[in-house]
């Protein structure tokens, strides 16, 4: 076991990658002498070298296309956007190639390809620095879309997502970053596409994701002090989303409040509420209640804390489920 960062984690994870398969390559801007703006990558090029490790221009499509050629010769690249909204001007080439190419090809075509992404706020960053887009690929049949919560899952996960088959979007959580958890180095991971209940509880079923998956796991500390048990599951993956561990939960605790950065609207929680409610509809004790940032363009830093789920929203939603 090692206490690492979750940075420190992706980045031995990545190196075991690297040392795994010769056929692992990555790319992104700034990601080899810099080591990446979050220097998820120190290192990594020194010792495996440019041709393995590769700098790339400042041209997200060109980023993509060129490691959807890649794939489809043979390669595992992993690509690094540096900061989730530069994402969009490649967009075009991860709905319209990369997520159809398999299907297109009658399965004759496999694109191992990663596509890591630091998204989401609460680092006081300007415009274009705090987005949430993951409904966006998790609407988009023919791609896998993952984000750890945790140093422990980051390390395992970024490994599966290398040697997965399908294209998979890595959401790193940025705010989560430097916070230190237990890894363990040489155990057995989880699989990829499971969710995990990380606090058991009775009264409601918290449902969260990468960045707020700590705030609910302090909200329902606080909660505990007042005499309601919360049970938070980590959702882990959005695309598959892991029904059965949550319909579990759910038929026990009959309540849920569904927890995420990106905006109300159509987000991650409509869907969630939408399955719970056709697969659990006569074990519900009340509505299917969601917790996100509001409908606008993200604000600028001073004002974020205003804008981003904490605690106090958690727990009034709590008490509302509770109230009917």
């Amino acid at each position: 076991m090692s206490n690492l960062t979750l940075v420190k984690a992706l980045n031995a994870g990545l190196r075991r990658a690297l040392e795994s398969d010769p056929k692992v390559l990555l790319a992104g801007l700034d990601i080899g002498k810099l080591g990446g703006v979050f220097r998820v990558t120190e290192g990594l090029q020194k010792d495996f070298g440019e041709h393995r490790v590769m700098d790339s221009p400042l041209a997200e499509s060109g980023i993509i296309g060129t490691a959807i050629g890649m794939a489809m010769r043979g390669y595992r690249p992993v690509c690094e956007i540096q900061f989730d909204g530069f994402v969009y001007p490649g967009y075009d080439q991860i709905v319209t190639q990369l997520a159809k190419l398999h299907a297109r090809s009658k399965g004759l075509l496999k694109v191992p390809l990663v596509i890591r992404i630091p998204y989401g706020g609460g680092i006081g960053a300007v415009e274009h620095h705090s987005e949430s887009p993951e409904a966006y690929f998790s609407h988009t049949p023919g791609l896998k879309v993952v984000t750890p919560s945790n140093a422990n899952d980051a390390y395992w996960m970024i490994q599966q997502a290398v040697a997965s088959d399908d294209p998979v979007i890595f959401l790193e959580p940025k705010r989560r970053y430097h916070d230190k958890a237990e890894v363990d180095l040489d155990g057995e991971p989880m699989p990829l596409h499971r969710a995990k209940v990380v606090r058991e509880g009775t009264d409601v079923t918290v449902l969260a994701y990468g960045p707020m998956v700590k705030t609910c796991l302090d909200a329902a500390a606080a909660a505990a002090e007042e005499g309601t048990s919360l049970e938070v599951i980590d959702l882990r993956t959005l695309s598959p989303l892991d029904m059965g561990t949550v319909i579990s939960s759910v038929e026990r605790t009959g309540r849920v409040v569904v927890v995420h950065e990106a905006h109300l609207n159509l987000g991650m929680g409509a869907e969630l509420a939408a399955r719970i409610t056709e697969q659990c509809f006569y074990g519900l004790e009340a509505p299917v209640l969601r917790v996100a940032g509001y409908d606008m363009p993200y604000p600028p830093s001073r004002v974020e804390e205003e804008y981003l789920p904490d605690l106090d929203r958690i727990l009034d939603a709590v008490d509302r489920s509770l109230a009917y």
